[in-house]
């Protein structure tokens, strides 16, 4: 079986899926794929140590969010629990010398479910979500490696967050990008097309604006754990743009053709 394609996913906000444009961007993505044999997610929006493995079966969605209409809350997305892929990830995890820990009770969060609405509407593809264990790089790199073996299973391995991330930027009015999001947009594509990953991890140091881009760097670190998992494979951008501002729609398949 030829490896299944790593991604990273800007996963927008709950009003994403009120945007008939992004909503229609993810579709075709998604359809554009080979059907998953399972969803692993790793989200900003989930940190925990040691790496928590989610829910195995499907609970409530976690609405980990705050001051929206009450139709976001009346959101559902039952997708299959994933048990056999937990099993995977606590051997690979173990293997690598990793530590794991259970989360049962936690049901996927909007940075995992929004997406996943566009790109798989029928809930019909098991889905797991796991702990960013910390936001260091190094040791982000080391959970993509690990994880590397099961797209040759048929698992996608998915990051999810947003490639420029400043929410005291945001404008809604905004119909261009201020320059500074741009430049790091700009770094972040060139660095993704190199497969240069001590470059993609080292953004302090070398990456223009990163501070402004992301004051902490939850939503960035996924992609660190989805370009590892797919070291070495050609990377193609099937969605690009911009949201609310400073915010880039940027999505990143790694493997395999958009």
């Amino acid at each position: 079986m030829r490896p299944f394609p790593a991604t990273f996913v800007a996963h927008g906000a709950p009003p994403l899926l009120d945007d008939p444009v992004w909503v229609a961007e993810l579709a075709s993505w998604g359809r554009a794929l080979p059907r998953p044999e399972a969803i692993l997610v790793v989200c900003a929006h989930y940190e925990a140590r040691p790496i928590s493995i989610g829910a195995t079966r499907t609970v409530p969605l976690h609405h980990d969010f705050w001051g929206f209409p009450q139709r976001y809350y009346e959101q559902t997305y039952a997708a299959p629990g994933a048990p056999a892929l937990a099993r995977r990830v606590r051997e690979l995890a173990r293997e690598a010398g990793l530590a794991t820990a259970e989360d049962p009770d936690r049901g996927l969060d909007h940075g995992a479910y929004v997406p996943l609405v566009a790109m798989y509407p029928d809930a019909d593809v098991p889905v797991l979500q796991v702990s960013l264990p910390s936001l260091s790089p190094g040791e982000l790199l080391e959970m993509g490696r690990a994880l590397a073996p099961l797209r040759a299973e048929g698992v996608m391995v998915m990051g999810s967050g947003f490639l420029t991330h400043n929410l005291r930027a945001i404008d809604w009015q905004a119909t261009e990008p201020p320059a500074w999001a741009a430049d790091f947009d700009a770094w972040v594509a060139d660095v993704l097309r190199s497969g240069d990953l001590d470059a993609l991890a080292d953004l302090a140091a070398r990456a223009p604006a990163a501070r402004l881009a992301h004051p902490r760097t939850e939503h960035y670190v996924p992609v660190i754990v989805a370009a590892a998992a797919a070291e070495g494979e050609p990377v193609s951008f099937p969605i690009e743009g911009w949201a609310w501002g400073p915010f880039t729609k940027r999505s990143v398949q790694f493997g395999g053709a958009s």
